[in-house]
């Protein structure tokens, strides 16, 4: 079983999806669809936060083509933020301590 995944796959389409092939792509990936709207914990909280980092992950490792290139380029660039920012508090402390 994956990370995320509900324990019950039988139930996991529920009343509103009754009478639905659950072999169907379609049909399995709303309920998937579903089961990320209806997770209880807030995306105030550190897990929250660290699913949906996750949520972003598996989503781009899943895309193709162009957002595939979007997604690269979106961690790219929040890596290059992280990278100026921290040169830039290093070089703050060197000179601070230095000068």
């Amino acid at each position: 079983m994956e990370r995320g995944e509900p324990e019950d796959r039988n139930g996991r389409l529920g009343d509103e999806l009754d009478g639905l092939d659950p072999a169907d792509p379609e049909v399995q990936a709303f309920a998937e669809h579903r089961d990320r709207m209806q997770r209880p914990n807030s995306d105030a909280t550190v897990e929250g936060m660290l699913r949906g980092v996750d949520d972003f992950a598996q989503s781009a490792n899943r895309a193709n083509g162009h957002r595939r290139v979007v997604a690269v380029l979106v961690v790219a660039l929040i890596l290059l933020g992280v990278l100026s920012t921290v040169w830039n508090a290093l070089v703050f402390v060197f000179n601070t301590f230095a000068g």
